[in-house]
């Protein structure tokens, strides 16, 4: 089978040997890492964000991701640990003036330098090409290379001013063993903020009881007391009148302005009274007719007395 026509085989052809390891080049692996969104393997353009395990994104492609998680994306386990928003951090970069960005060797007649990068360090002007190891501030978003840091010793930071700890300072596109500190880091903190969280429902959750159980007592103690009021208002109306003997009774009740409704006028009272309003009612003698003005055959009226 094969080998007929006067072909002559070589060993290679007809012997397979073990395959070679593929070598990645290094120079196309940094910049992959340092100038490709690794979400959407597009080239980086501000606003540029970092998440707690220091790779960096496109903030538009992180938007999209958590609008729309289930879309299928070729990288969404580099974003699998990104939750909102607010597990990035937008960098505070600053610019190469050497970078010429788009427009550089457009004719492709010179020499391109691949290492020129599109942000450097403010303090020690190292580029941000993957040859140098860059951190950056969880407080401020601010970005400096590992060397600016270790030798000018400092808690402020050197661009912006605002205080950070040592907790506050993530490796940029770290190797795996950085990227394992930075994972356990974060685990860790967002298991104590859980626990601080259900802590503090718990405490707002008491206090509500508490509050609840307050109010109802309130709100017992006024209807006891309203009831109480009613009851002795009534024993009181009803007791012959005199000096009172309880002081609270004394306190709450009061003698009405006017005749109690039910009660019967009282003779003295009418006779104090103005003829304007004792020609209101049908007793008076401007309501009474004369003979004249009633009729024979009328049995009843209201009006004859």
């Amino acid at each position: 089978m094969g080998c007929d026509g006067g072909t002559i085989p070589k060993r290679h052809e007809l012997v397979k040997g073990p395959k070679k390891v593929e070598k990645v080049d290094k120079n196309a692996e940094l910049a992959a890492k340092w100038k490709y969104c690794a979400l959407s393997q597009e080239k980086l353009k501000r606003p540029i964000v970092a998440c707690e395990l220091g790779r960096l994104y496109n903030k538009d492609a992180v938007i999209e991701y958590l609008l729309d998680k289930s879309a299928e994306r070729p990288n969404a386990e580099v974003v699998a640990h990104i939750r909102g928003i607010k597990d990035v951090k937008e960098l505070n970069l600053t610019d190469n003036p050497a970078w010429e960005g788009e427009r550089r060797n457009i004719k492709g007649d010179c020499y391109e330098d691949m290492n020129c990068a599109m942000f450097i360090c403010p303090v020690v002007g190292l580029e941000m090409n993957g040859k140098h190891k860059f951190l950056y501030l969880q407080t401020c978003g601010c970005v400096f290379s590992e060397r600016a840091l270790r030798e000018v010793k400092t808690e402020i930071c050197h661009k912006c001013g605002d205080p950070f700890q040592e907790d506050d300072l993530v490796m940029l596109n770290g190797t795996k063993e950085e990227v394992e500190k930075l994972q356990n880091a974060m685990e860790e903190r967002r298991s104590k903020a859980k626990t601080a969280k259900k802590s503090k429902k718990s405490k707002d959750a008491k206090v509500s009881k508490s509050q609840d159980s307050t109010g109802s007592c309130d709100t017992t103690e006024t209807k006891s007391a309203s009831l109480n009021g009613e009851g002795s208002s009534g024993s009181c109306s009803d007791s012959a009148p005199g000096p009172s003997t309880s002081g609270e009774c004394s306190k709450t009740l009061k003698a009405p302005a006017g005749p109690i409704a039910g009660s019967k006028r009282s003779i003295q009272g009418m006779r104090d009274k103005s003829e304007t309003y004792k020609s209101i009612f049908t007793s008076h003698s401007s309501a009474k007719r004369t003979k004249d003005q009633m009729s024979n055959w009328v049995t009843h009226t209201p009006y004859h007395f």
